[in-house]
């Protein structure tokens, strides 16, 4: 099936933060080249197929993360590459994703696995909110089944069987798939990661529900302060309501809830 991944985790008001103003770097490392390589590569894979150079592509990069857009390596830059984040792929400026949605209001789900770090009924908690989080600005229903489902969610390490491997703790944090058959949906979350359900190590509920916005059909957002931006940051699950602007994004896939 086609597919594009979105995503490895959340975001929320304040929960997708990133440092500004540029802080020269002289020299980069041998190391800190690489990473920007594999980053490029992983997180701007349409500039990396359109041949652009690699200091092209970070210019690209440093545009839609708000830097100053130098095309060098400095500070600002490696602080935003080393940040945890969702593991789908960002859309530059300029660019669009194919639009994928369901064709039914009425979508299942299945937990096929729970970490250990936190009480299984803390997890389903977690998971269903998340899922409230769209069906709360939508027309659409999230139904907990013990068959297969729509969107499969399970708790993986490293290579997992969908050619898109975690890295470790503290990288990509989980990733999702636009919707469709087969693995379309799947949401897929590191268990290198330490998951919580309150503000230390990785907030579980934080990180659901922006890789649900994938398997909606959302792409990343690079409005700071979004919950589709593609870093981690921590915003209190209790007082957080859904960003205006990916209000505006995911009814504009499903219309409002009436």
């Amino acid at each position: 099936m086609m597919y594009i991944l979105i995503c490895a985790a959340v975001f929320l008001p304040s929960l997708f933060a990133i440092p500004k103003g540029p802080s020269a770097v002289d020299g980069p490392s041998a190391e800190d080249t690489k990473l920007l390589q594999v980053y490029l590569d992983k997180f701007f894979p349409t500039y990396h197929k359109n041949g652009l150079s690699l200091q092209e592509r970070l210019r690209e990069m440093q545009k839609f993360f708000h830097l100053a857009v130098t095309g060098k390596m400095d500070k600002d830059t490696l602080n935003v590459m080393k940040q945890p984040r969702c593991g789908v792929s960002d859309v530059s400026e300029g660019q669009k994703a194919p639009i994928r949605i369901w064709n039914k209001k009425v979508l299942t789900y299945r937990i096929n696995n729970y970490t250990p770090d936190l009480p299984r009924r803390t997890i389903e908690a977690a998971i269903a909110r998340a899922f409230q989080v769209w069906s709360d600005v939508t027309p659409l229903t999230f139904q907990k089944v013990f068959r297969a489902a729509d969107i499969e969610i399970a708790f993986v390490h490293g290579e997992h069987g969908d050619y898109s491997p975690f890295d470790r703790q503290g990288g990509v944090l989980a990733h999702a798939y636009y919707p469709g058959s087969g693995i379309g949906g799947d949401t897929h979350f590191d268990e290198a990661e330490k998951w919580s359900s309150y503000n230390r190590e990785v907030n579980l509920f934080l990180v659901a529900a922006h890789e649900f916005g994938h398997a909606l059909g959302l792409s990343h957002s690079n409005v700071v302060g979004s919950l589709m931006y593609p870093t981690y940051s921590y915003t209190n699950p209790q007082i957080f309501r859904l960003p205006s602007n990916d209000r505006r994004r995911i009814q504009r896939l499903y219309g409002a809830r009436k």
